[in-house]
C-alpha cells in the first residue's frame, strides 16, 4: 500500500458499489492524467473527469462538498489530488485500487484480489456519440417526453454525465439539432439511440454505454413495458405509464418535466436495487 496515503480516507469499491447512481451521492471524480484517460475505454459509472493539473482551480470554483476520487492505481496523481481538495475544505475520500483495482507489484495481493472482485458498472466511450468524457455532453430528442425521453436523460445524468444537457425540439428538428450542437440524437427515427426491433431506446442506450447491471436491466424491462404498451413484461410497467403520462398532464414545459420525474426514477431504481438478489443497497434498514 501507498504509505504517503494513509492519512486520506480510503473507501473500497464493495462500499462504493450501492452509491453509485444514487442522487445523494457523494461526488466521483476521475482524476487520471488526461493521456491516460483518453487512452482508456471507461470511466467509473457517474463520474466526471477533471485534469489533474487543475483540481486545485475545481476546488475553489464551488462549495466544498463530499467527493470521492480515483485515478489509474489510487496511488500518486489521485493522493495528490485528494490533498489539494482537503486542503480546500472538501471532505474527501480516495478508491482504493484505482480504477483498475490496484498495481501489481506495489499493493498487497490481496487488496488487489479484494478491489478486483468488485464489478464496479463503468461507461464505455462513444466516439461516434461524441461521448469521450473530456467535456460535458449534449442530448436531443422529441418534445414533449412520457416515458423513454425522460428515462434516457436519468440514466445520463446518474451514470453516464452528471453535467450532460438535454433540448427538446419538434420531431423534425431532431437531426438537424444534433448535428448542429454536436450532440447525442435520441428516440426519434434515424437517431444514435432509438428503437430496434422490440427494445426501446432505454434498452439501447444501457447496451452501448455498456451498462447492463442487474438492477438496470430490471429497470429497462419496466420502462419497456410502459413505453412500448407491453404491461405484462413488469407488475411496475402500468404504474409508471400512468405516473408519466399524470407528470405530462401537469407539467407542459419539457425540462420541468424531466425535473419532476427525476425522483421518480430515483425511487424506482432503489426499488430494483432491493429486488436484486445480493445487490448491495443504498441505506441499510430502509426495506421492510
Amino acid at each position: 500500500m501507498d504509505t504517503a496515503f494513509s492519512e486520506i480516507p480510503l473507501i473500497t469499491p464493495r462500499e462504493l458499489l450501492p452509491l453509485l447512481g444514487r442522487p445523494q451521492s457523494p461526488l466521483l471524480l476521475d482524476v487520471r492524467r488526461r493521456s491516460t484517460f483518453v487512452a482508456q475505454p471507461t470511466w467509473i459509472a457517474g463520474a466526471r473527469w477533471v485534469d489533474p493539473e487543475r483540481v486545485g482551480e475545481f476546488a475553489n470554483s464551488r462549495a466544498p462538498a463530499d467527493v470521492v476520487v480515483y485515478c489509474q492505481y489510487g496511488h500518486g496523481v489521485g493522493s495528490e489530488a485528494a490533498k489539494v481538495l482537503r486542503a480546500a475544505g472538501w471532505r474527501v475520500q480516495k478508491l482504493a485500487g484505482g480504477i483498475a483495482g490496484g498495481e501489481v507489484g506495489v499493493d498487497d495481493a490481496k487488496d488487489i484480489a479484494a478491489w478486483t472482485g468488485i464489478d464496479l458498472p463503468k461507461v464505455h466511450k462513444r466516439e461516434d456519440w461524441g461521448l469521450t468524457g473530456l467535456d460535458p455532453s449534449c442530448w436531443v430528442t422529441r418534445a414533449r417526453p412520457k416515458i423513454d425521453r425522460i428515462a434516457c436523460p436519468w440514466l445520463v445524468r446518474r451514470f453516464i454525465d452528471p453535467l450532460a444537457e438535454f433540448l427538446y425540439v419538434p420531431a423534425s428538428q431532431v437531426l438537424a439539432v444534433a448535428s448542429a450542437r454536436r450532440a447525442v440524437s435520441f428516440d426519434t427515427e434515424g437517431a444514435q439511440v432509438t428503437h430496434m426491433e422490440d427494445r426501446c431506446s432505454f434498452d439501447a442506450l444501457l447496451h452501448g454505454a455498456g451498462l447492463n447491471t442487474p438492477a438496470l436491466s430490471l429497470l429497462a424491462t419496466i420502462v419497456r413495458g410502459a413505453d412500448t404498451n407491453r404491461p405484462e413484461l413488469a407488475g411496475a410497467s402500468s404504474g409508471l405509464l400512468a405516473i408519466s403520462l399524470g407528470m405530462s398532464r401537469i407539467h407542459a414545459d419539457d425540462p420541468t418535466m424531466l425535473e419532476a420525474m427525476m425522483p421518480v426514477y430515483d425511487a424506482l431504481y432503489d426499488w430494483c436495487c432491493s429486488q436484486v438478489p445480493g445487490q448491495p443497497e443504498a441505506t441499510k434498514g430502509a426495506q421492510q
